[in-house]
């Protein structure tokens, strides 16, 4: 017998915002926020997203929507599922969650995303300090490629994935997520020389109850006091249609402000999986996830088209609203089994990714290289960071000599299929990084020749990304060899 339709879960509605889905979002991690739904191991079931700002940015001819978005909100998520096995027991603490992509895509009516970069005083991103100005370039999607108006001359298959899926942290996972980026926001910046050569603040994003929005957490048995906030089965409840035993706990009240101030943002990935952006996680990958809390609460979000390794203008893969088909399996007892913690806790574990099957095919590739010397000429021990930034901006400076803007290449290596790597990381004082481009992609042949670098009217990629003007007063990075040319 043919397998079933899968089950749809959770629907979204791209043109609705976050607040107003059949099924609310949320986009905060806090063991708090109860499942809006149960679905069962070994079942197949679909699970919409809208795009990780909740449609703040749109299809049009402008980045105002980039520069001035409310990086607050983001990323909304849908979800949590709460995982149980055939005999209607939950997944517990120490478990592990196996997730498969069984398949993933674009909504239908939606099949269009977009890569930009954030201001420098709002978001930033690993260049900003090179390219401060908010930029956007749409894509639109023809079955597995995408091309931009912004960026002509360029066509790709993506390999699509997720950039968010993750596990709820309990409470004490949570305290000492906010525990240990709280000290670095409030030290990190005169302790680490780091910050000198990267630029996106802040260092951390700590919880805030601005922008916050927490899903079903809304709904409170009233029989609960008023410091003790605990959540009963609110799937349960809803089966038996007797919510009116609930009321809503109302932004700005004591139970919601307790929550919110606890509550993690989605920003970095962590134990939990969460914001990984592995761009590899497409059809056929499983993800292997810690379980934290009762029945794991999985949730995600963040879809890409395409993303290129490092996500590096930040806004940086195609993002779009999207699908995932999944399957969950139950490891009891699995974080013992196989995940060692690294760290003064048990809870200092992290998840194990299976790569599919499906990705674009490429043979040729042309690979920029960096070392740990900053753009000042300042010698760094064995810093990968400062390496993978060298080859991003060698990269960038040689695609902008093919008739690309310096914005149009910058966007581009966020997004395409493109390979970092850490190519060394022994051999004292330089860490070696690698950036790979598909040869591919381009409707020219980009490598090096005898010829002079082809000039002109006929390469220049116009129209450019759309940009809006820098109006802050920090410096910009320059290139100290354009004063000897």
């Amino acid at each position: 017998m043919a397998p079933s339709t899968p089950r749809l879960v959770v629907s979204v509605d791209p043109k609705k915002k976050p607040w107003e889905q059949k099924l609310p979002l949320h986009n905060r991690w806090h063991p708090s926020i109860p499942p809006v739904a149960d679905v069962m191991t070994g079942e197949l079931f679909r699970v919409e997203m809208v795009d990780w700002t909740g449609g703040s940015i749109g299809d049009n001819d402008s980045a105002m929507d980039v520069k001035s978005i409310d990086l607050s909100t983001v990323h909304y998520l849908s979800g949590p599922c709460r995982v149980i096995d055939v005999d209607g027991i939950p997944a517990k603490p120490g478990d592990i969650l196996a997730v498969e992509i069984c398949d993933l895509g674009p909504l239908a009516g939606d099949e269009w995303g977009y890569t930009g970069t954030f201001d420098r005083e709002n978001g930033g991103g690993f260049l900003t300090d090179h390219f401060p100005c908010a930029t956007k370039a749409i894509w639109y999607f023809e079955g597995i490629y995408a091309r931009s108006p912004h960026i002509p001359g360029v066509r790709f298959a993506g390999l699509t994935h997720p950039g968010i899926i993750g596990t709820a942290p309990s409470k004490e996972l949570l305290d000492i997520w906010n525990e240990r980026e709280k000290e670095l926001q409030d030290n990190g910046f005169n302790r680490l020389q780091l910050c000198d050569i990267l630029h996106t603040r802040p260092l951390a994003n700590l919880p805030t109850p601005k922008g916050c929005l927490l899903g079903m957490v809304r709904f409170l048995p009233l029989s609960i006091a008023n410091d003790e906030v605990e959540f009963y089965n609110i799937l349960a409840c809803m089966k038996k249609n007797i919510l009116n035993a609930f009321v809503q706990i109302r932004e700005g009240t004591k139970e919601w402000e307790k929550i919110a101030r606890e509550a993690a943002r989605t920003i970095p990935g962590r134990e939990n999986g969460g914001n990984c952006d592995i761009k590899n996680l497409s059809r056929g990958s499983k993800i292997y996830l810690p379980v934290f809390v009762d029945g794991a609460n999985l949730s995600m979000g963040d879809m890409h088209f395409s993303q290129g390794d490092g996500e590096v203008s930040f806004c940086g893969a195609i993002e779009m609203s999207g699908f995932l088909e999944l399957r969950c399996e139950i490891i009891r007892d699995g974080m013992r089994k196989y995940l060692t913690p690294m760290g003064p806790t048990r809870l200092h574990v992290n998840p194990i990714f299976e790569i599919g099957p499906v990705e674009p095919r490429f043979s040729e590739w042309l690979v920029f290289e960096g070392i740990s010397v900053d753009e000042s000429g300042k010698q760094h021990y064995l810093d990968a960071t400062v390496a993978y930034k060298r080859a991003v901006l060698n990269a960038i400076d040689y695609l902008s000599k093919f008739g690309y803007s310096k914005e149009q290449c910058y966007l581009l290596l966020s997004c395409c299929p493109c390979e970092g790597r850490i190519s060394g990381i022994v051999d004292a004082p330089n860490a070696m990084a690698t950036l790979a481009i598909p040869i591919a992609i381009f409707d020219q042949d980009i490598r090096p020749r005898k010829q002079e670098v082809p000039n002109g009217p006929k390469v220049m990629k116009r129209p450019d990304v759309l940009k809006c003007t820098y109006h802050g007063s920090l410096p910009i990075t320059r290139n100290l060899a354009n004063r000897m040319t």
